[in-house]
């Protein structure tokens, strides 16, 4: 499954709003320094999926596309 993900880091809150079905808008409490919010959203995505998550798109942008195995 492939999803589409806006983020908002630095928001002092760590949450996913599902927009669609292949939408969702996530709040991270890191900065976007070192790949530690792109790291932060590979581990929220696991743990929401229980699944596989790799980030395909959007290594350096607020809009990212991201791949859940199956």
């Amino acid at each position: 499954m492939i999803i589409e993900v806006v983020v908002k880091t630095n928001s002092g809150r760590r949450e996913i709003e599902k927009i669609s079905e292949n939408r969702f808008k996530v709040f991270l409490k890191s900065e976007p320094i070192n790949n530690n919010a792109n790291k932060e959203l590979i581990k929220l995505f696991r743990d929401y999926f229980k699944k596989d998550v790799k980030l395909i798109r959007g290594l350096k942008n607020k809009k990212k596309i991201i791949k859940i195995f199956d």
